[in-house]
């Protein structure tokens, strides 16, 4: 998927919040909840952007019907390094609906985590200001 792709790397998460469908679910590789909607998902791919350091998309292949995108990434928290994929399925109007992201290993999975937890609260009124 080229626009999300060109908008990750250029850090221009207006532009990855656009590409977003209002009914986005997006699922985190460490929590074991799906997030549904465009707010929460757009505020946790800004904090994402502010943590993952040294980020660069290494890979892309595509589903036949278009619709089925896997990015490989490589990236860093911290001292740990990961490399992790974004699935992305869009929907009929060719915006994400489903975005999952995985990464490994175990350690660098953690690390995030602990990231993310540190900033959630800021999500969490980012996204309800956005709704």
């Amino acid at each position: 998927m080229r626009a999300f792709r060109e908008a990750v790397e250029a850090g221009d998460m207006d532009a990855v919040e656009a590409l977003l469908a209002e009914d986005v679910v997006f699922t985190s590789p460490v929590v074991f909840k799906p997030y549904p909607g465009k707010a929460i998902t757009a505020a946790i791919l800004r904090a994402v952007s502010q943590v993952f350091e040294d980020f660069r998309y290494e890979r892309e292949l595509a589903g036949a019907d278009g619709r089925d995108h896997a990015l490989v990434f490589a990236a860093r928290v911290g001292d740990r390094e990961l490399s992790g994929c974004d699935f992305i399925h869009l929907d009929e109007a060719g915006l994400i609906d489903e975005l999952t992201v995985m990464v490994r290993p175990l350690s660098a999975a953690q690390a995030l985590a602990a990231a993310m937890g540190a900033q959630f609260d800021r999500i969490e009124k980012e996204a309800q200001a956005r709704s």
